[in-house]
């Protein structure tokens, strides 16, 4: 049996909002690389090697719906938690349509996040 964490990239531009979800999953168990660009993100992506991915869809330069395109035809099988103050009825259909597995809505309560990627993970 593996025991070794599961790996998360987190991608957030917040500096803030990243930290706390990092210090959140990592209390929880998890190994997080945290990004706070799209293009940061990219980079990290190959290295990490994430079980999950978090990405926050509103984000300068690459944002979230561009980085779920080009992501998910190089990564189909990544499961992708797509994290947003902005989703809302459309917006949330379409992070779906275009590779998010599941979706969280700003602000997220950190029992919340943790019971998602629980479920994500298993």
């Amino acid at each position: 049996m593996n025991n070794s964490p599961h790996r998360i990239l987190l991608v957030d531009d917040d500096s803030q909002v990243a930290r706390y979800l990092t210090m959140v999953l990592e209390e929880n168990g998890y190994s997080v690389t945290a990004a706070t660009s799209g293009a940061q993100a990219l980079a990290s992506l190959r290295e990490c090697r994430p079980d999950l991915l978090i990405l926050d869809l509103n984000m300068p330069g690459v944002d979230g719906f561009e980085f779920l395109k080009i992501k998910r035809a190089e990564f189909p099988y990544l499961r992708i938690l797509v994290i947003s103050g902005y989703l809302k009825g459309s917006l949330l259909k379409a992070a779906k349509l275009v590779g998010a597995t599941e979706t969280l809505q700003k602000p997220i309560r950190s029992e919340m996040l943790v019971r998602k990627v629980r479920e994500m993970l298993a």
